[in-house]
């Protein structure tokens, strides 16, 4: 009977330990993303980005560009001006996630420290996972769940054997 209570224990904290958020990425405007530009730390949007011409470019920065360069810059001003929306916004997942908190997402990534409170201290690890507050926070406590899973895991197939 012990065993049996053991094993649904365990199975409880591995399905729990899977469930996954729905989290929305945010709606980035092309108008309120900001680049520094030049050595003054001018800062220049996404969307003056897309239609700014050589001349005020080379006017920010306090640089002559080479043929080269100017034709770089012709075709990433295109890819930008792609990626802009009608509405304005970006539609560019590199931008998206260059400027979304990182943090958010907690179905990628591994974390050692949430893996190792759970694996070594089991529940105790998992109220630790919990109380620290940083922006892993989420990603920590999923691994400290997912460490007390295993770790219950192997003890019963040890206790078994």
């Amino acid at each position: 009977m012990r065993k049996i209570l053991f094993l649904a224990t365990a199975l409880l904290f591995v399905s729990a330990s899977f469930a996954s958020a729905n989290v929305a990425a945010p709606i980035l405007k092309a108008d309120q993303l900001f680049f520094p530009v030049g050595k003054n730390g001018q800062k220049i949007s996404y969307a003056q980005l897309a239609t700014i011409s050589l001349a005020d470019i080379q006017a920010l920065t306090g640089r002559k560009m080479s043929l080269v360069q100017r034709i770089n810059f012709r075709m990433s001003q295109k890819k930008i001006q792609e990626s802009i929306g009608a509405d304005g916004t970006i539609h560019n997942k590199k931008i998206q996630k260059l400027f979304t908190k990182k943090g958010n997402d907690v179905t990628t990534g591994f974390h050692i420290g949430g893996f190792a409170l759970g694996f070594f201290l089991w529940l105790i690890g998992v109220l630790i996972a919990y109380l620290i507050n940083d922006d892993l926070k989420q990603t920590r406590v999923k691994w400290a769940w997912i460490g007390a899973a295993v770790s219950t895991v192997l003890g019963i197939i040890l206790s078994v054997i």
